[in-house]
């Protein structure tokens, strides 16, 4: 185990034992501390950012990555928002919950507490620096952090502001540190160092997260890989589906909970269809369309054949793939075959065939007239995330703070002894 890591990890332990510990006010002063400082140190952060994106420019990155990598001052004032939004937002730690007295007269209760140590390693995008950064700090936890060579610069300007913000406030610099070093090996290292971290979160794409599951020795929780669906029911109101499927494919297509595929009712098809190209042909939005779609949307210059992989394609691009189903059951069937569990929406006025719907489904987030692009931890009110979990255990959707915790089992008693 290399150096850096074996330091670092030492020294999460020692602040995670400390921050177990803080009462909240002394937590959401840190936060509200971290905030200001990225404010204050904005110039300094964004240039470190016009180097990535520089960077990555000549070395090739994809408009979607390069759209993950790019920092704003509009990006960072939403990033140090979203801390503040952390410091107003009640804090598990300490929560007691299923209390009960058993007939021997103990008094039983969980009491949520921290997992210690968080091991984060991710792609692409620097404001995962800070989410992840505050949301364990509010929730007890160090973080360890290991970004993507692309975003350096970017990392280590957020995470000094970090640092700086929990300094200022009388914490643990070690409360989130940022591994430095290039060297791929960390990785393997880091989801094997049981003796350092708690628990490792991947965010990234299918090939780090394959890695992760057949490497790690750490507990880890997979997410963030979406083919995001949209089904339009036969019963739905003709005049949501093309602001919502723009919204979902458009607003911002370079992230996970964007639109991939649009499933569409054949009773509805030929009146919806040529809406939605319509709408999303101002975007430019291209179209990957099996033939019944790209028999109604004929000649539109947009519409393609869908080629043997674009049902099973996570696009983070202004692409999205067509398909006209005959029933709901063909929609659903579909999205078990070619979903990842991430976000799939139905649009309909039809009671039962949403419940039907939200029951059949199993994604982490399950939606009803409205966009795919909801599925966020900020905008579900938890303040930020560290990731989007697809697996079913622990936790599903966004993780924010009381995912970020645990619990144990507390038991008051008075002399009594086990028969």
């Amino acid at each position: 185990m290399t150096n850096e890591l074996i330091t670092k990890g030492k020294a999460a332990k020692a602040a995670a034992r400390v921050l177990a510990t803080l009462d909240s006010a002394t937590k959401n002063k840190a936060l509200q501390m971290i905030a200001d400082t990225i404010m204050e140190r904005e110039p300094v952060i964004l240039e470190a950012n016009d180097q990535d994106i520089e960077n990555g420019r000549a070395n090739g990155l994809s408009e979607a990555l390069l759209d993950r990598l790019l920092l704003t001052a509009p990006r960072l004032q939403s990033i140090a928002t979203d801390v503040k939004s952390i410091v107003i937002l009640p804090d598990p730690v300490g929560e007691e919950f299923e209390s009960r007295r058993l007939p021997n007269g103990l008094q039983v209760s969980k009491r949520r507490i921290p997992i210690g140590v968080i091991g984060v390693i991710y792609e692409s995008r620097p404001n995962v620096t800070i989410d992840i950064s505050a949301l364990c700090l509010k929730s007890g936890n160090a973080a360890i952090l290991r970004g993507g060579k692309e975003s350096r610069h970017s990392n280590q300007a957020l995470a000094a502001a970090v640092q700086a913000g929990c300094e200022a406030a009388g914490l643990p610099p070690a409360s989130a540190q940022l591994i430095e070093s290039p060297d791929r090996t960390l990785v393997k290292e880091m989801l094997r160092a049981n003796s350092l971290i708690d628990m490792i979160i991947p965010r990234g794409g299918a090939a780090l997260h394959q890695f992760a599951i057949e490497n790690a020795t750490v507990p880890v929780i997979t997410g963030g890989i979406g083919i995001c669906h949209l089904y339009v029911d036969r019963a739905a109101d003709l005049t949501k589906v093309a602001p919502i499927a723009v919204n979902a494919k458009v607003q911002r297509p370079s992230v996970c909970n964007a639109l991939d595929t649009l499933l569409v009712h054949q009773a509805v098809a030929p009146q919806i269809l040529p809406r939605v190209a319509e709408a999303w042909a101002e975007h430019g939005v291209e179209m990957r369309c099996d033939p019944r779609a790209l028999d109604i949307l004929q000649g539109h210059p947009l519409a393609k054949p869908a080629g043997p992989d674009d049902f099973d394609t996570e696009f983070l691009s202004l692409v999205a793939a067509v398909k006209v189903v005959n029933t709901i059951r063909e929609a659903i069937d579909h999205i078990y075959e070619h979903g990842t569990g991430h976000t799939d929406a139905i649009i309909t006025e039809n009671y039962t065939a949403a419940m039907r719907f939200i029951n059949e489904v199993n994604s982490a987030a399950v939606m009803v007239n409205t966009s795919t692009r909801f599925n966020d931890g900020g905008q579900f009110g938890l303040g930020a995330e560290v990731a989007i979990s697809t697996q079913p255990l622990h936790a599903r959707g966004p993780m924010a703070l009381k995912e970020l915790t645990t619990y144990k089992w507390v038991v008051l008693g008075n002399g009594q002894i086990r028969p």
